[in-house]
C-alpha cells in the first residue's frame, strides 16, 4: 500500500521536500496556508534583496536564468525563480493552497511506550503499521475543515513569519501607553509598496531592531521623509553587518566556506588529528576574523558612527546573525535622514519612547517593531500533544534536539526542515530534503536514540564554544561542509566533491557541488 507523506508549508523547504519525495515515488500532499508558493518571499518590503550571493542561493539542478544578472536579486526575481522551479518539476499539482494546518496529532503507541523505545519509532524505520499522523486542515476561503490521515509528516513551517516577536513591557508602559501607531515589521511588509510609502510619509518613524528587515525599512522611511523627518533606529547591540562579500577584495567564501577554513574549527565528533589541527590553526581563525572586521570598519566607517561591535565577526557568523547592509545606509546616517540610537531597553509613553536611563522621551509618530518572529512557538504549537510540544524544542539552554537538524529521536514518523539556520538556507535545506528522501526510501537507517542524543550534544557544545554570548539555538553556523559530509556519508555518497587535492582544500563549496550523488 502506498505510503502517504504530508508536507506542511510551500516555501523553499516545502518545495524541495516535495520535489525529492516525488523523486522517490511518493505522492506527497503539500498544505500551504497562502494562495501562492514562496514562504517569506511572498511579502517583503520594496527594497528587499537576496542577502546571500546568487551562486550560493540556488537549487543544485536548476540554476538561475541568464536574464538575472544581479548578484543579489530582488524579491520579484526570487519569487519568479521559485515559481519557475515549481513549474519545471511539476510540483504545483501536489499543493493544496489556502489550506491552513490547524494541528497534527499522532495516533499509535502511548507516551509511556514511546519513552521505552531505544530506536526511533520503535523499529528505526520512517514508517509504521501502527502509527499514523492526523492532520487537521482548514480551507481559509470558506473556513471548512478536513482531516487527513498520513504516514509521515515533514514540517516546513519556517521560523521567520506568521508569529511576530513582540517585546514584553511592564504594565502601562507598552504600546497601549503611546498616542499613535505601533506595528510589527510583518504588518509593514504585508502592505503594498505604495500603501507602505504613504503610511510612513511625513511621520517621525522609529524602527526597533538592527537586523536586515530593520535596515531595509529604515532606508525606505528615510527615502520618503529625508532629513525633515529622520527615521530613528533603536538598537540594543552593534552587529557585524557587512557591506559586501569581498573583504579587501577577497571573496568571503574563500575565508569561511572551504575545507581549509573548517580545519581551524573544533568540529562535533572530530578525531584527535583534526582536534590538534584546529588548536594549531586557531590563531589563523582569529586573524581571518580581524581581517574581515577591518574591512567592514573601513567601508562602513563604523568608528565614526560609534557602531563597532564588541564581539568578533566569527561569533556573528557562527550565530547565523550575518546581514548585509543596504547600499548607502551609512550615507543616510551621515546626512541625518537616519539616526542611530542605542537602547539596551525601552518602554512607551504618551509622546513616544523612553530609553532606560534617560528622562527625555523620544518623540515619535510611528513605531515599527522589527524584532523578529517566534519561530519556536510556531513549531511547538502545531502539535496537539503536550508531550510533543515539550519534546520538539528540548531544553531551553541547549540546541534543539533533532538529529542532523531534521529528526527528533522521540517523535516518530516526522521530520523538520528549514527551522535550523545556516549561512545559506536554500543550499542547506536542499541537502536535508535529499537526506530525508533517502531515509524514506530506506537507503540508510538511523542510529539508536541514545547515539542521536550524543550527536546533538556534540553540536550544542560546538555552537556554545564559537558563538559565545550570541549563541543561538538551531544554527549550524559556518560548518556547512562538515555537516554535509555527515549527510553524504549517511546516504552512501562520497563527501569529497572536488577534483584534486588543492581544489578540495581551498575552493569554496556550494550547491553546484552536490548536483548528483
Amino acid at each position: 500500500m502506498e505510503k502517504q507523506v504530508a508536507i506542511i508549508g510551500a516555501g523553499i523547504s516545502g518545495l524541495l521536500a516535495c520535489k525529492y519525495t516525488v523523486s522517490k515515488g511518493f505522492n506527497p500532499i503539500v498544505f500551504e496556508a497562502r494562495n501562492s508558493i514562496g514562504g517569506v518571499w511572498i511579502n517583503t518590503v520594496e527594497t528587499t534583496k537576496l542577502q546571500t550571493p546568487k551562486p550560493a542561493f540556488q537549487f543544485s539542478d536548476f540554476p538561475w536564468p541568464d536574464s538575472v544578472s544581479e548578484l543579489f536579486p530582488s524579491q520579484n526575481q526570487v519569487l519568479d525563480y521559485l515559481q519557475s522551479y515549481a513549474h519545471h518539476f511539476d510540483l504545483l499539482k501536489h499543493i493544496k493552497f489556502s489550506t491552513k494546518v490547524l494541528g497534527i496529532k499522532y495516533q499509535g503507541a502511548s507516551d509511556e511506550e514511546m519513552q521505552s523505545w531505544s530506536l526511533w519509532g520503535g523499529n528505526g524505520e520512517p514508517f509504521s503499521s501502527r502509527g499514523k499522523w492526523i492532520v487537521e486542515a482548514q480551507d481559509t476561503q470558506n473556513l471548512s475543515t478536513e482531516v487527513y490521515q498520513v504516514d509521515f509528516v515533514i514540517l516546513c513551517v519556517g521560523r521567520f513569519s506568521d508569529v511576530p516577536n513582540i517585546p514584553e513591557f511592564p504594565p502601562d508602559k507598552g504600546p497601549e501607553a503611546f498616542h499613535s501607531d505601533v506595528i510589527h515589521s510583518m504588518d509593514y511588509a504585508n502592505m503594498d509598496y505604495e500603501s507602505a510609502r504613504d503610511f510612513v510619509r511625513g511621520r517621525r518613524v522609529t524602527v526597533v531592531g538592527f537586523q536586515k528587515f530593520a535596515m531595509d525599512i529604515a532606508m525606505e522611511c528615510s527615502t520618503a521623509n529625508g532629513v525633515e523627518h529622520p527615521c530613528r533606529v533603536l538598537y540594543r547591540t552593534e552587529h557585524w553587518n557587512i557591506p559586501d562579500y569581498l573583504p579587501w577584495g577577497v571573496p568571503l567564501p574563500y575565508l569561511y566556506l572551504n575545507r581549509f577554513s573548517e580545519l581551524m574549527v573544533h568540529k562535533p565528533g572530530e578525531g584527535f588529528l583534526l582536534s590538534l589541527l584546529a588548536t594549531i590553526l586557531a590563531p589563523l581563525r582569529v586573524a581571518f576574523s580581524k581581517f574581515v572586521e577591518s574591512d567592514v570598519k573601513k567601508k562602513l566607517r563604523l568608528a565614526k558612527f560609534g557602531m563597532v561591535p564588541k564581539h568578533s565577526f566569527i561569533q556573528e557568523l557562527n550565530s547565523c546573525l550575518i546581514a548585509t547592509v543596504p547600499h548607502g545606509f551609512y550615507d543616510k546616517v551621515e546626512e541625518g535622514s537616519i539616526i542611530l540610537k542605542k537602547a539596551p531597553s525601552f518602554s512607551f509613553c504618551k509622546e513616544g519612547i523612553k530609553v532606560q536611563g534617560e528622562d527625555t522621551p523620544l518623540e515619535t509618530d510611528l513605531v515599527i517593531l522589527a524584532t523578529g518572529f517566534k519561530g519556536e512557538e510556531k513549531l511547538k504549537y502545531i502539535f496537539e500533544s503536550k508531550t510533543f510540544q515539550d519534546r520538539i524544542l528540548g531544553s531551553p539552554d541547549a540546541a534543539v534536539p533533532p538529529y542532523r537538524e531534521c529528526i527528533h529521536p522521540r517523535i516518530p514518523q516526522l521530520a523538520v526542515i528549514g527551522f535550523s539556520e545556516s549561512v545559506a538556507n536554500l543550499y542547506t535545506s536542499e541537502m536535508r530534503c535529499r537526506w530525508i528522501a533517502e531515509l524514506l526510501d530506506s537507503t540508510f537507517k538511523l542510529p539508536s536514540i541514545r547515539e542521536m542524543g550524543k550527536d546533538a550534544a556534540k553540536w550544542d557544545q560546538y555552537l556554545k564554544r564559537y558563538s559565545g554570548r550570541y549563541y543561538r539555538r538551531s544554527c549550524i553556523g559556518a560548518l556547512h561542509i562538515w555537516y554535509n559530509d555527515q549527510l553524504c556519508k549517511d546516504m552512501g555518497w562520497n563527501p569529497k566533491r572536488k577534483k584534486g587535492f588543492f581544489a578540495e582544500l581551498f575552493e569554496p563549496y556550494g550547491p553546484a557541488d552536490y548536483v548528483s550523488p
